[in-house]
């Protein structure tokens, strides 16, 4: 087997919070790639399991610098994620759950793509699926997400911007980033979480990218504080019937947060559309603020359904139809 090469532009963000059942073979398959990162920066969130020592211990052996930072309070993950991004010094950052398993190729098969774009902000790989004992669930992630072909042609024509308006498609489990986007993303804000807000700026800054190989094995094991679930008739039912004001005013919150930031850019982000992002903030107020008798749903839904705002801000389209018609109020 060939000896891995270290690229000194690529650091590892790597969160851990009482990850200590899965934390070693992660960073196993970190250490394990043909290219390695120039550092691991981890930041624990006040693991009571054993998770710092892990990775200490790991640590003293690791051909690759391997930094702990302990966070005196816990910061939630996105502001986790935060800290570890901050910590790093390379051009490229890496991010890293503690209980997935990285393909041998993950930093290579990512650092190509990158070296043949070089306005490429982000990449995001396919995953597999897997459960607590590594088996493949027999899906994978992009299927998850039901990613269309329509989502797929705008983002490689340069128009992720309106793409993820309307949902976010990356996983930051499988996600590299340049460090330019972290730097214009920084501080994260409220209520957004980390992996969407960094796709929303990369996508402000110029072209990101999907690669369809799983180059990631992304756990599902019960207790994920972030994961997918498979999109069968059944969940799609349960979400259709969930209430969803507060889900419409939490992404309207989003909103508010993205345009305010995008007002203060200097220099602007070139790829950036302010006015879309304030109209779809007012669709998610609408949406939040429906009646709450059903009848007197249907006229506004179908005015907002004429004007083209589902097929333009509707993450599901004619199922968010649907929701807003028949979910409770």
């Amino acid at each position: 087997m060939p000896q891995a090469s270290v690229d000194e532009r690529v650091s590892v963000a790597l969160c851990t919070y009482n990850g200590a059942r899965f934390l070693e073979e992660q960073l196993d398959s970190i250490l394990g790639q043909r290219v390695l990162p120039a550092e691991i920066v981890v930041s624990d969130d006040g693991s009571t399991d054993g998770s710092p020592e892990i990775v200490e211990r790991i640590a003293a052996g690791a051909a690759v610098p391997i930094r702990l930072l302990r966070n005196p309070q816990p910061l939630g993950v996105t502001r986790n994620f935060e800290s570890a991004m901050r910590a790093t010094t390379g051009e490229f950052i890496v991010l890293c759950d503690q209980d997935d398993i990285w393909r041998v190729d993950r930093i290579e098969r990512a650092l190509r793509a990158f070296d043949a774009r070089p306005q490429l902000q982000l990449v995001c790989s396919d995953a597999r699926l897997v459960d607590g004992d590594g088996a493949p669930l027999g899906t994978g992630l992009f299927s998850s997400l039901s990613i269309g072909a329509s989502e797929r042609s705008e983002i490689a024509a340069g128009r992720a911007f309106r793409v993820l308006l309307r949902r976010n498609l990356v996983t930051g489990a499988a996600a590299m980033l340049r460090r330019a986007v972290f730097e214009a993303a920084a501080p994260f804000p409220a209520p957004w979480v980390h992996d969407e807000w960094l796709a929303i700026v990369a996508a402000s800054l110029g072209p990101i990218e999907f690669l369809d190989e799983p180059l990631v094995d992304y756990r599902q094991h019960g207790a994920n504080q972030i994961g997918v679930a498979e999109p069968t008739l059944r969940y799609k039912i349960r979400r259709l019937m969930a209430p969803g004001r507060q889900r419409n005013q939490d992404i309207a919150d989003r909103m508010a947060g993205l345009a305010a930031r995008l007002d203060r850019s200097d220099p602007p982000l070139p790829l950036a559309d302010v006015d879309a992002v304030r109209a779809k903030l007012s669709f998610e107020r609408f949406r939040a603020d429906l009646p709450e008798a059903r009848p007197s749903r249907v006229l506004p839904v179908l005015l907002r359904l004429r004007r083209g705002e589902y097929g333009r801000f509707a993450s599901q389209g004619v199922l968010d139809i649907a929701r807003d018609l028949l979910q409770p109020a």
